[in-house]
């Protein structure tokens, strides 16, 4: 028995989720029981700076290590006020923060080298790149708890997406024996897993991938429209209000990322702000009120997983199981269970894990299974050529209380 933190904080910088689990299991047949969970607000300053390096603003490198160093102190303090009221945690799994995802790609701008060097034959150039801030060396130095980090990069050096990493964990908390279940999170981006019944060679069937926007470009439109006072569309209320234009859902389904082949990962590198200005221009001919681009924004998060779901899916699911910050999204939920009618939309709630800290959840069993030598990835989700140990283990120098 071991309890474990898990610390994550996701494409839409809204906060760092914590929880604190106890799991159970010598392998991969594991029991999890969460504790505690709670999600911390970055300040305000912190979530400005990320939200513009995400965005591409430029960084001297004493600024970046400021930056890098700042994401670690707020992951340490999660993990110091989740243990608040209940027994020390033994290991800490931190994703940290994304600030950059590359997906495997031929273009990587490689120099030109000079005659002296000696060329490399057959270079891996479709290697992505993936970069989360908060060192796991010095959350584990704060809090004094070993740590696990930086769990992309060795999924993304087997020739990975580095993405989705939850689809493992997903496959050993909610598949079952006698159902088909995707698993859909909903963060700033949205990512799915394909869940097939416990039958045969199951495992082997599972599927996953980045379905592409989840409250990225909506959140970013409230902020637009309302000129930042409001950060997010509550309960989807706003959208509710507004009439959907199909003919736009439509257009911007044409996209690249929509009709990319699995596997495949995206983040706000493409859904972006200036995603958004496009997705507005568009809009202007059909002069659309701000509840309409809302709601016709919401729908397209809705179509384009179900989008995802008709064309890569070996068959539809017998349910969908929504969590994430998405999954709150009252009129998001709607719209996704009108179009995917008749499968019921549902959350992990209902199925025993807590659709608000599933992602949280996952990464505190994936620095549980670094421990024990388990490997965390599962190459046909991600890409790569082999199942691989996911993350860096960080040992404390000494304990440290935070103030």
């Amino acid at each position: 028995m071991m309890r474990v933190i898990g610390l994550i904080s996701g494409t839409s910088v809204d906060g760092i989720d914590a929880a604190l689990v106890e799991i159970t299991g010598k392998d991969l047949d594991i029991n999890v029981t969460l504790l505690a969970g709670a999600t911390y607000p970055y300040p305000d300053a912190l979530s400005k700076q990320i939200l513009e390096v995400c965005g591409g603003a430029s960084l001297s490198m004493a600024e970046f290590a400021q930056l890098d160093d700042a994401i670690a102190y707020t992951f340490a303090q999660a993990a110091q006020n989740i243990q608040s009221g209940n027994d020390s945690a033994d290991l800490i799994g931190s994703h940290g923060q994304t600030v950059f995802h590359r997906p495997p790609t031929d273009d990587l701008g490689l120099p030109v080298l000079d005659s002296g060097f000696k060329k490399i034959e057959n270079p891996k150039s479709k290697m992505g790149y993936s970069l989360q801030l908060g060192r796991g060396a010095l959350v584990a130095h704060l809090t004094g708890i070993p740590t696990v980090s930086n769990f992309r990069a060795a999924d993304i050096a087997a020739g990975g997406q580095g993405a989705p990493m939850v689809s493992g964990i997903d496959a050993y908390l909610l598949s079952q024996p006698d159902k088909n279940r995707c698993v859909q999170n909903i963060g700033g981006i949205g990512n799915v897993t394909y869940l097939p019944a416990r039958r045969g060679s199951w495992l082997e069937d599972i599927r996953g991938w980045d379905t592409g926007p989840g409250n990225a470009l909506l959140d970013l439109a409230v902020q637009y429209l309302t000129n930042g006072v409001k950060t997010y569309d509550q309960d989807g209320a706003w959208a509710a209000a507004g009439t959907i234009c199909n003919d736009l859902v439509e257009q911007w389904l044409q996209q690249d990322y929509f009709q990319q082949q699995p596997p495949k990962s995206t983040g706000r590198e493409l859904f972006s702000y200036t995603y958004l200005r496009q997705c507005i221009a568009d809009a202007s001919a059909y002069e659309l009120s701000s509840a309409d681009l809302l709601a016709t924004l919401t729908e397209l998060t809705a179509a384009s997983i179900v989008h995802s779901y008709r064309t890569f899916l070996p068959q539809m699911p017998d349910e969908v199981l929504l969590c994430g910050g998405g999954s709150r999204n009252l009129y998001l939920k709607q719209r996704l269970q009108a179009t995917l009618q008749p499968v019921p939309v549902l959350t992990t709630d209902e199925a025993g894990v807590n659709a608000d800290f599933k992602e949280a959840i996952a990464f505190a069993v994936l620095a549980y299974w670094r421990q024990l030598g388990i490997p965390g990835n599962l190459p046909q989700v991600t890409g790569a050529t082999s199942a691989v140990l996911l993350g860096e283990v960080h040992l404390p120098t000494k304990l440290k209380t935070l103030s």
